[in-house]
């Protein structure tokens, strides 16, 4: 998709403000960081927990991370190895060496308060463009435009005409996504969270509810006569065999340990040397991981 205008962009979204913020107000999911008690703080670490990972996975996982760490003082306090320990199987373990890095600039530098400022949320470790958009918006109730896969998907198909949106983020999608913003902010608050929650429940990637769709008679896409996905070919991700689940198994003889594990307990968790020496040099690269005396590793300290 080039940068340049999107058809349909400008204007057109509008129709679409009452009826999905209607249908979400009756069919939200209960969760426990959209709770109104639940706090800045329950809303960044399931942003973090949430990257790349279905809320089916990260409930129980961060049911247990804020029973243990409810402010991001009590994080901060601990070694980062113990918010890797606690990222069990949730999958790319270094967003917990993010979100402790974060904890403790909390700490440091806004006296342990999630910042509402979005300039500050940035410069937070570990946050970027989407997750500063998102907290503002969900915790401190802003007007930013919060564009993820699911929202991406829904603005492709409703607005665009498009069957799904392009691979990669582009600028484009951005300003979409802007033009689409109820003017009022706690609207557009809540127009963030329910267009989401849309791509999350009924117009989803492969098979698209599209008869429970509250937007179906406005919807680009199906006026179209849902046209076939016709860009480049997704690639599937795989996981069995690669290194990726190499350093799952590395880390989850690391996490059950309770003090450095030898070097011999890692080589038994994978069969192949060479694909097991990579996946461990790049855990020790990444930070994940810390190699000390006699040949032992650890969690980082």
């Amino acid at each position: 998709m080039s940068d340049s205008p999107l058809p349909h962009a400008p204007g057109s979204a509008t129709a679409l403000h009452e009826p999905i913020l209607d249908w979400y107000a009756e069919n939200a999911r209960t969760l426990p960081w959209r709770e109104p008690d639940a706090g800045a703080w329950a809303v960044m670490v399931s942003e973090f927990m949430l990257q790349q990972t279905p809320v089916a996975r990260v409930l129980p996982a961060y049911e247990r991370w804020m029973q243990r760490w409810p402010k991001p003082a009590d994080l901060a306090a601990e070694a980062p190895g113990e918010a890797v320990r606690a990222w069990d199987r949730l999958g790319y373990p270094r967003r917990a060496l993010r979100l402790h890095a974060a904890a403790k600039a909390i700490v440091e530098e806004h006296g342990g308060v999630v910042p509402d400022d979005h300039a500050a949320l940035l410069a937070l470790p570990g946050v970027g463009t989407y997750t500063a958009a998102a907290i503002a918006s969900f915790a401190y109730g802003q007007r930013h435009a919060v564009v993820d896969t699911n929202v991406r998907r829904v603005f492709a198909r409703a607005i665009t005409g498009l069957a799904q949106p392009t691979i990669s983020p582009t600028a484009a999608d951005l300003r979409l996504a802007v033009s689409a913003l109820p003017t009022d902010e706690s609207t557009a608050a809540r127009w963030a969270v329910a267009t989401m929650e849309l791509g999350a429940l009924i117009c989803t990637a492969r098979t698209p509810r599209c008869a429970d769709c509250p937007i179906r008679p406005q919807c680009a896409w199906v006026l179209a006569g849902s046209p076939p996905y016709d860009g480049p070919p997704r690639k599937a991700q795989t996981y069995e065999g690669t290194d990726r689940q190499v350093r799952g198994r590395l880390l989850a003889v690391l996490r059950a340990a309770h003090g450095p594990v030898q070097k011999s307990d890692l080589d038994a968790c994978w069969p192949e040397q060479a694909q097991r020496e990579r996946a461990l040099d790049g855990l020790v690269a990444d930070g994940l991981v810390d190699p000390i005396a006699d040949g032992q590793y650890r969690l980082p300290a």
